[in-house]
């Protein structure tokens, strides 16, 4: 007799009421916390573009404003924090940019967590016009033509605000590591 393997299948997903039941989950840095407070939001797309509504969740992991992830050393900040995606496949963080860290432009640590991945997807999130990208030892991995997915960029009017797209499949697939 010769056994077959099931097929994997997701369940869920259960984000909203297991994982992400309390908005300041959203929320890196508190008030006080070192370094520059900026709003990070994420919008969540499916191949053909469409927003994942309420289907995703976007985790982050983060180094303080002096390129520190030791927790404690900056009582206002706590460097991790996790959202689903709105309707509009949306989440948006409140937390401080990043320092550099051993040699590498200032960055965040992403995992993305959506319905009909059976694993969660990694990737980092670095910021359009950083001086510091050029050098980056990880960015100078990814082809040149697919960098500007990990790119956050300024939004237009808001100084403190900066915006990115994770698409996760098809043309402008943003780019993710396997870790």
């Amino acid at each position: 007799m010769s056994l077959i393997p099931s097929a994997s299948q997701t369940v869920g997903p259960f984000f909203n009421f297991a994982l992400t039941p309390d908005a300041r989950l959203g929320v890196l840095a508190a008030e006080g916390a070192e370094g520059d407070r900026i709003s990070l939001t994420f919008r969540v797309v499916d191949g053909d573009g469409a927003p994942t509504p309420g289907d995703s969740m976007v985790e982050l992991w983060q180094a303080d404003a002096q390129g520190r992830y030791a927790q404690g050393l900056d009582p206002a900040f706590r460097g991790f924090g996790r959202l689903e995606t709105s309707p509009q496949g949306e989440c948006t963080f409140e937390t401080v940019k990043p320092g550099p860290v051993d040699g590498q432009a200032p960055h965040i640590n992403v995992m993305v967590f959506a319905r009909g991945l059976l694993k969660q997807l990694y990737t980092r999130v670095y910021f359009e016009g950083e001086a510091a990208n050029a050098h980056d030892p990880v960015l100078a991995l990814v082809p040149e033509d697919r960098r500007g997915t990990l790119l956050a960029r300024p939004v237009e009017g808001r100084p403190d605000a900066w915006s990115i797209e994770i698409r996760l499949q098809g043309e402008g697939e943003t780019v993710f590591f396997d870790v």
